[in-house]
């Protein structure tokens, strides 16, 4: 199955956050399979590396939540469409939540489980360098976690809610129910 992609691009626009003329809007139109039209909409300054992006579908799609198991590397490869709107919780590691600073973007499990992992590592590093030794191992235990769902050794689940309707894994072995 084939992905179509309609791209503009609008350059030198005012950034919010540094005021420079150095902000990149970008629209994507992109034909997601089993799901539909998306729209993808970027902001990116290359004075101050301030970056925005949100997902919009074409269709208008009921409020949901999905649940996904991953249960092998085959997994890793499952669509997924987040708004910045949409909560994903994973397992109990963490979350990624809606808000301010959230972001849309069309990836697989294996992106969703990536990002969560650069987070988590984060949080790891400024607990190490605040000598917060409980909260460092804890984050350490959760990478562990993480690598083993990424190498196909352990089940995860993997929960998308949006109120929006602009989310959705997409597979098969999916458990949809309405928000």
């Amino acid at each position: 199955m084939s992905e179509e992609s309609d791209y503009e691009q609008v350059t030198g626009e005012t950034c919010p956050v540094c005021h420079e003329k150095q902000l990149t809007l970008t629209e994507a139109r992109k034909e997601v399979p089993y799901f539909g039209v998306c729209y993808l909409f970027s902001m990116d300054c290359s004075a101050c590396s301030y970056h925005k992006a949100d997902v919009e579908s074409e269709e208008q799609h009921e409020p949901a939540k999905y649940t996904y198991v991953l249960k092998d590397e085959e997994g890793l490869k499952v669509r997924v469409v987040k708004s910045s709107n949409a909560t994903v919780k994973i397992g109990m590691i963490g979350s990624i939540e809606p808000g301010e600073t959230a972001n849309g973007y069309i990836t697989n499990i294996e992106g969703v489980l990536n990002r969560l992992k650069n987070q988590v590592d984060h949080l790891k590093n400024a607990a190490q360098d605040e000598g917060d030794a409980a909260t460092a191992k804890k984050a350490k235990n959760h990478l562990k976690k993480l690598q083993r769902a990424l190498w196909g050794q352990d089940e995860l689940k993997i929960v998308l809610s949006d109120p929006t309707g602009n989310s959705a894994i997409i597979s098969p072995d999916v458990e949809k129910k309405k928000l």
